[in-house]
């Protein structure tokens, strides 16, 4: 079996000499501040990479490159927007990178509800979907809705409920037919990120929830290029999901892991739990990983919040995520350990 390909998420200001402490050379990062409708410059991309070289580390994901919601909608500034998208892509390239992550969530990115303090006094993200009911609940919510302007929010809320999924099916599939053969050109990976949570929210339509979907997906431009983020908590959220099946099944076409844990506490309602603990079976999901001879970069996702930690991201503690990467990498090798046992016994 391949070695784990742990990878650490970064943002502006992190030390990366802290990513390589962990005994984790792999980062994934972006430009965060540059809007959709600009292309990625070439020099700061290579001041990036340069700045991860210098602490030992490799600039090997980017997670993610937005997808301007015009895109998503198909509107009329969709195809200009997307060539813009087609050069930034252009020029990640150039900087060494090559597998670049994205989404096709309309409006709100990942959303969650609310803090959750747990029986341990650690907090941790939750999601509840009758929090979601009221647009005037929407400003308290962890993370980046706390940046959107008000009016304009809801005014976008308001457009975005009269779309249809298959609108958002129509936009993909355009939107693939224009940037899979760049991405195959340029020998770049993209890797669609499942909607988090993996159904609607605020009344705007999900589609890439379930394994069908996924499927549908990879089919519309069946290339390698062509491929997935596979997140754990995102999918995981829903209990109908299989993943150790999905993981067998899609290892070939996935090109990055997020791997989390989640516990459900009711119909479309969950909080994220320690990577050790929770309704997901890790060690399963792994397995999975491992049987399909996957070898892509896998990072631990969102951790709880613990020691009275201070982080300006909701859910990305350095703290839980380098317990989760520890329990990873622990997996990972007990595995390895057991197949060599097996390996010694058949001989």
């Amino acid at each position: 079996m391949d070695d784990l390909r742990l990878a650490w998420r970064t943002f502006d200001g992190d030390d990366y000499r802290r990513v390589r402490q962990l005994g984790i050379r792999s980062v994934v990062t972006a430009l965060y501040n540059v809007p959709c409708d600009q292309v990625w410059p070439l020099d700061s991309l290579e001041a990036l990479r340069k700045s991860i070289e210098a602490a030992g580390c490799r600039f090997e994901v980017v997670e993610s490159l937005p997808v301007a919601d015009e895109i998503i909608l198909g509107g009329p500034a969709a195809e200009a927007l997307t060539k813009i998208w087609c050069q930034s892509l252009e020029n990640i390239h150039k900087a060494g990178v090559r597998v670049v992550t994205y989404n096709w969530m309309l409006g709100p990115d990942w959303c969650r509800t609310h803090w959750l303090m747990l029986p341990d006094d650690s907090e941790t993200l939750a999601f509840d979907e009758a929090a979601t009911q009221s647009d005037a609940a929407i400003k308290q919510f962890p993370g980046w809705l706390k940046n959107q302007d008000d009016a304009e929010f809801r005014q976008r809320l308001d457009q975005y409920r009269q779309v249809g999924a298959d609108q958002l099916w129509d936009g993909l599939a355009k939107f693939l037919a224009q940037v899979v053969p760049v991405a195959e050109r340029l020998e770049v990976k993209l890797a669609l990120h499942p909607d988090d949570p993996p159904w609607p929210v605020f009344g705007i339509p999900r589609i890439i929830t379930d394994a069908a979907a996924l499927d549908r997906v990879l089919g519309l431009q069946p290339t390698p290029a062509n491929g997935l983020c596979f997140c754990t908590g995102s999918l995981g959220a829903n209990p109908a999901n299989d993943l150790p099946a999905m993981a067998r099944r899609f290892a070939s076409r996935i090109h990055f892991a997020h791997v989390r844990n989640v516990v459900r506490t009711g119909p479309r309602a969950f909080y994220e739990s320690p990577h050790h603990q929770g309704d997901l079976d890790l060690g399963q999901i792994l397995a999975a990983f491992n049987d399909a001879d996957f070898c892509g970069p896998m990072r631990p996702d969102h951790g709880h919040r613990i020691w009275d930690e201070q982080t300006d991201r909701p859910g990305y503690s350095w703290v839980t995520r380098a317990i989760g990467a520890a329990y990873l990498r622990g997996i990972w090798e007990t595995l390895a350990a057991s197949a060599s046992k097996g390996r010694r016994r058949a001989a």
